[in-house]
């Protein structure tokens, strides 16, 4: 990149940093993680800065980069972890061996049922995702979803019932 490119990056950083930084923040909550998605989005702007081809699109662009950050941090396991000043006791009257047993029983229903229904409901309700989703990642139609979640829960049911 040379001078005059870097000069043009150094004028739209400090013209924009305050917004990115704000919507970044109404994003994530949280303004320590605000400002590291703003320098992530900054810090891509900076590698395609010469390919980008519009001025008008590096807004655009620097949203889009702030977006796919927070979805990727939203993602990483540890982001999932919670800090807690007491940790919580196990219960005297809790039964490990029970929940063993369900775990193993439902790893036995899921087994009995047809692996198309088990494949969407193991992405539905073990992976959370909704139907386009699961429609996605087992390149079938939404509709083929639906009715092999319905499919597959009424299968489940009538294995795990007595």
């Amino acid at each position: 990149m040379g001078p005059e490119e870097e000069a043009a990056f150094a004028e739209y950083f400090t013209a924009r940093r305050d917004h990115v930084r704000r919507t970044a923040y109404l994003l994530c909550g949280d303004w320590h993680k605000a400002d590291d998605l703003a320098q992530t989005a900054f810090v891509k702007l900076y590698g395609a800065w010469t390919r980008v081809r519009e001025p008008k699109a590096l807004d655009a662009y620097v949203r889009s980069c702030l977006v796919r950050s927070v979805v990727d941090e939203s993602r990483r396991p540890w982001r999932r972890e919670r800090a807690v000043d007491i940790v919580p006791d196990v219960p005297d009257d809790l039964d490990f061996s029970s929940i063993v047993a369900d775990q193993d029983q439902l790893r036995t229903a899921l087994a009995a049922i047809g692996p198309g229904q088990r494949a969407v409901l193991v992405l539905r309700y073990f992976e959370g995702m909704d139907v386009a989703g699961a429609a996605e990642a087992l390149g079938c139609s939404e509709g083929n979803v639906k009715s092999q979640t319905a499919r597959g829960l009424a299968a489940l049911r009538a294995v795990l019932e007595p």
